[in-house]
């Protein structure tokens, strides 16, 4: 994501492309400033649990991902806003939603 002086952006907070690559989780992929994942399930009910799963750990940590519930999958999908890409918060989630799908 191009940097835009105008969204006053705190640009230190940013890991730079090696480090994403480093220290990412397990699955995850990192391009365009954002850090994603999809999952698989054996049914959509399952997805949607999972979803409602991810969405509760959010709120306890007060940082959101996007969430896309598609039919057996779920695209999680990390951007730290205020920073206009990825930082350890982002890190953070990617690991403790790993955790919650089991992987």
């Amino acid at each position: 994501m191009a940097y835009d002086p105008r969204m006053a952006y705190d640009r230190d907070r940013l890991l730079t492309d090696g480090d994403v690559q480093a220290r990412k989780a397990p699955g995850w992929w990192g391009d365009d400033g954002r850090l994603w994942r999809e999952f698989a399930f054996d049914t959509y009910q399952a997805g949607v649990d999972f979803a409602v799963r991810v969405a509760a750990h959010a709120e306890e940590g007060d940082h959101h991902p996007d969430i896309l519930i598609g039919y057996r999958k779920v695209k999680v999908t990390y951007f730290t806003h205020d920073a206009g890409g990825i930082t350890d918060l982002d890190i953070a989630g990617s690991q403790a939603v790993n955790a919650l799908y089991g992987a």
